[in-house]
């Protein structure tokens, strides 16, 4: 289907809106349906509590670590926190 009959369809005459509109519902189906997925890796450092993430990064599936709960060199996942920490950290946060 072309931008056009997707414009005739809407009965909407001003095509940067439908372009918009367009690569809006692209981007929804995108974190809905997990097209593109992309692996990236960053090295932990010690004492560093956050890490810059790719400017076109949706959303983050899953973080995994190397020897997390075991010793066998395997990566595992790291468990999402929900809810506020029961601890505050050192750096107050």
């Amino acid at each position: 289907m072309t931008v056009l009959e997707v414009m005739e369809r809407v009965g909407v005459t001003d095509t940067g809106r439908v372009l918009a509109y367009i690569k809006d519902a692209l981007e929804e189906v995108n974190m809905i349906t997990e097209t593109h997925v992309n692996t990236e890796r960053i090295d932990i450092t010690a004492d560093q509590r956050f890490y810059e993430f790719p400017d076109d990064m949706i959303k983050v599936l899953d973080i995994r670590c190397k020897n997390h709960l075991n010793v066998d060199n395997e990566y595992r996942s790291i468990p999402r926190m929900i809810g506020e920490p029961v601890r505050k950290d050192a750096d107050g946060n």
